[in-house]
This record gives structure tokens, sequence and C-alpha cells, in this order.
């Protein structure tokens, strides 16, 4: 996943070496959420996560995208082909994270929640990899960070075949175009997605703007440590951190049920929306906590909507229901992103992530009515 920020992770250089607009430099990681969506939408209506077996799309996939950053890293210069070449990633990663999931919920019936949870903290420390690059060496050197990136999605597409199915995966299903519409008309999937499009409304667009907000916030700071290369690095421990967050809301939500832990999580994370404005500007010593509290909140409920999704959806089908709620969730990711600098534009770096603070709401509400439903039981073992 460390292929995801890749571009974002320089896009300072690459912007400065290309001439590019802010537009064109936000189109650098609105175009591989685009591209995801687009892989997304057609793994699902295809079927391809339930009848391809899972690690060798997720191999394809990861080495697929591989090479779409080694050719923007040795031979693009500029805006159009760039941003091609991105969302070709995009597309090339719906073929990594949903099957990923699917490939772990076969291995796990009890304890599923952690299970999901831990690959989604993997998720969380891969995409924020390519900060760490940056900040501990890559700055004005974007090949390095874009081949160090392409060099890790190689090595985990090869990893992931020596991963067997688990016992608990449904065998290889007949394509059904009919799937789909039975996956959108189950009232207590739905009842998840919603949870889930509420989080990702907030989410990608914090993990995408954030560096920028830590870098204007830096600006107006007096703290002699406030320099580019703690910014870079601050970025990466904020996305980073998810991956405990994740980890820690799993055996959280496995005790005490996935409608509570995703509820009390959105309600943190959406607070933190709304006090951001408040510590920019601010020490490190005030700055860095609040962010990597709100990092360790911001995708610890991610995983638990999937297993959600896992637990309610049709057994021969949970792929294509993980990759369709995936899909839409991200489809919805590529508005708050690019909402996020015309409010900029408006009212500054200081409050421009205050309106993501409605997706994380809504998202509350739907989990808290999901809990009131009978498919409750079906949640963490009859915990909801």
């Amino acid at each position: 996943m460390s292929l995801w920020f890749s571009a974002s992770a320089v896009a300072p250089e690459l912007a400065s070496a290309w001439g590019l607009s802010p537009t064109q430099t936000g189109l650098l990681t609105s175009a591989v959420q685009v591209g995801f969506v687009v892989g997304a939408l057609l793994s699902a209506v295809l079927t391809l996560s339930d009848t391809v077996q899972p690690r060798y799309l997720f191999t394809a996939s990861a080495f697929a995208g591989a090479g779409c950053t080694v050719v923007l890293a040795s031979v693009v210069d500029s805006a159009f082909p760039a941003i091609v070449l991105r969302f070709l990633t995009g597309v090339a990663l719906a073929g990594v994270y949903p099957p990923g999931m699917k490939v772990v919920a076969g291995w796990f019936r009890e304890g599923r929640g952690l299970a999901i949870g831990t690959l989604i903290g993997a998720l969380s420390v891969g995409s924020a990899l390519p900060h760490l690059v940056r900040g501990v060496g890559g700055i004005g050197r974007p090949t390095l960070v874009l081949y160090t990136a392409a060099g890790l999605a190689a090595l985990g597409g090869v990893l992931v075949l020596f991963v067997r199915p688990g016992p608990h995966q449904a065998p290889a299903a007949p394509f059904d175009p009919r799937a789909v519409r039975r996956i959108l008309a189950d009232r207590g999937t739905l009842l998840a997605n919603l949870g889930y499009f509420g989080h990702m409304w907030e989410l990608y667009a914090v993990w995408t703007w954030i560096p920028a907000f830590l870098a204007a916030s830096f600006a107006l700071s007096a703290d002699p440590l406030a320099t580019p290369q703690v910014a870079a690095v601050l970025a990466f421990g904020t996305i980073a951190v998810g991956g405990l967050g994740a980890f820690v809301a799993g055996v959280g939500a496995d005790r005490f049920g996935r409608t509570t832990v995703t509820s009390a999580s959105m309600l943190v994370s959406g607070t933190a929306c709304l006090l951001a404005g408040l510590v920019f500007g601010s020490s490190l010593v005030v700055l860095a906590p609040f962010v990597l509290v709100w990092g360790f909140v911001i995708v610890a409920d991610s995983a638990q909507f999937s297993a959600a999704v896992t637990e309610l959806a049709e057994g021969s089908y949970v792929g294509s229901a993980l990759t369709l709620q995936t899909a839409l969730g991200f489809l919805l990711t590529t508005v708050s992103i690019q909402l996020v600098p015309r409010l900029v534009a408006v009212v500054g770096w200081q409050w421009a992530f205050a309106p993501l603070a409605v997706g994380p709401a809504l998202g509350t509400l739907a989990m808290l009515r999901l809990r009131g439903r009978p498919e409750a039981r079906k949640l963490a073992g009859g915990r909801g």
C-alpha cells in the first residue's frame, strides 16, 4: 500500500519540477482514488474477488501498480501522463486491498475483527511509508521515494503467494450478475456500508492533506523543531499510528461489539476535526500529541466495517461485497479530498478540516441504528 501516497508525499518536488498547478497537484492523489473506484466497481460487477484466487489477484495487481510507479519515476515529467499513471495505480490497488481482506477473513471466524484490524493496521503503516522515506532522506529526491514504494509493493506481491487459502474461505463462486443487487438490498449490510461511508468522508481527506496542514501550522510556529523534515516524519507518524489504532480497535470490537467501537471511534475523530483549528500554529508539544491521537482513532474503526460485511453478506460473495463497499467509499473520498483545498481558500488551513466532521456524525447514527436491528446478532459473535 506504499504506492497510495507515493506521489502525494513528493508532490511539492514534483509540482516545482513540472510546474504543476494546485489542482494538478491534488489530482495526483485524487486520480488514485478514482482509479481505485473504477477498478473496484469492475471487480465487484465481474465478481473477480470471488472467481479468481485472491492471492493471485493480489500479486498481479501489486506488480501492476509497482510497474506504473516505476514508469512515473523514470520517464514522466508532466502532469497528464503522471495523472494517468496514478489512475492506473489506483485501478491496480483495487486488486490488492479487498482481496487481502478476503484472504485474512478466510483464516478466522472468531477474532475476525482483530485479524482484519491487523491488516488495516498494515495498510495504515504502508500508506504512510513514503512520508517516512521522504523525511529520512527523500526531501528533494522524489525518484528515491517513488522507487522505494514500487519495490515495497512488488515485495508484498511476492510474499502473499506464500499464504494458503484459509479454512473459512468460501470456494470460488460462479459469476452472478445479480450478486451486486442482492448485496445492495440487504438492510444490515447497507447500514454497515453507510457507517463506512461516513468514516471514509473524513479519513482520506485528512490523510491526504495532513502534511500540508502541518507545514502551514509549522510556518506560524516559533518552535525551532518545526522543520520540513520533522513535518514529514510527523505526517508519517499521524498515518502510521493508525496501525496501532486498528489493532486495538480489533481487540475491542471482538470483545465489546463492532457497532460500539466504530461509534466511539467516529465520535472522537469527528471531534478532532472540529478542534484541529484550536491547535493550529501551536508548538510541537501541543500539536504532535493531538495529531497522533487523531491518527490513532481516525482509522481504528475502518476494519470493523469490513469485518461486519464479512459477517452480514452472502458467504459466497463476501469478496464482491467488500470490493463494492470499498469502491463506493473511495468514490466519496474523491469529493472530500477536493473539498479541502477549496475550504482552505475560504477559511485557511486552520478550519479546513471542520466540515469533515459531518461524515463521522452520520456514520455513528448508521451504526447505532444497526445495533438496534436483529442483524446485529451476527456481528462479533452476537455482541453487535
